[in-house]
């Protein structure tokens, strides 16, 4: 199950592109959060908390409880980081969106898939291990979102493939992701295919020589 972590948070009184900057210089990353029946709610928090929480995750989509203070005041709500922006030379966190869940209400997010073991075409015939998915899109309710799904690909021979109505998942988790969409799957490497080929299309270049009876003959004629 997903590990849900506490990150605290201040609301944002102040808005517009001055604020902004200001509040980056303070080390602080602007957001907001949004959802679960209530009005979206312009938030601050730590960029070095932020970054903590996110280098432990599997994924951006992390349930967080937010600690959320407002004044002297201060209200916890439960919630997906559903995106981060992130500078695109700096690396630096941008901006982050949180969505509000029930813990009684089903959600839908996207989980990593994860393979494990050594697929027997890939051991045994030196095959290749093809990724076609890498997240499952899933719905259950936010105690029950699992951080990674793993898939055992130990038993897959050449020409074989995992679909995603074969993966296993943790009780009252159910995939939304097309049950025919296909996981992964091993081929046959082209590697030795490429070199047979290679070495047909290769031609000798042709080489006349001329018989020496002939080469004789023409001479005495001359």
């Amino acid at each position: 199950m997903a590990q849900q972590v506490k990150l605290k948070a201040q609301k944002r009184s102040v808005l517009g592109r001055n604020a902004v900057k200001k509040i980056k210089k303070e080390g602080l990353v602007p957001g907001i959060v949004y959802g679960s029946q209530s009005e979206p709610m312009p938030l601050q928090v730590e960029a070095r908390e932020l970054a903590n929480v996110l280098a432990h995750a599997s994924s951006e989509h992390v349930l967080v409880e937010l600690e959320i203070a407002d004044g002297s005041q201060s209200t916890n709500r439960l919630a997906l980081i559903q995106e981060v922006q992130h500078h695109p030379l700096r690396r630096e966190l941008l901006h982050v969106d949180f969505h509000a869940v029930s813990r009684t209400e089903k959600i839908i997010s996207e989980v990593p898939i994860e393979a494990f073991g050594e697929a027997l075409g890939v051991r045994t015939f030196g095959g290749l291990l093809e990724y076609s998915l890498r997240t499952l899109e899933v719905e259950c309710f936010p105690q029950d979102l699992p951080d990674i799904v793993r898939i055992d690909v130990t038993n897959l021979n050449i020409g074989e493939s995992l679909h995603v109505r074969d993966i296993p998942l943790p009780p009252g988790v159910e995939a939304i992701t097309d049950g025919d969409l296909t996981v992964a799957s091993v081929v046959a490497s082209r590697v030795g295919e490429e070199v047979t080929e290679a070495a047909e299309t290769v031609t000798t270049p042709e080489v006349i020589t001329e018989k020496k009876g002939e080469a004789k003959t023409e001479t005495s004629q001359s």
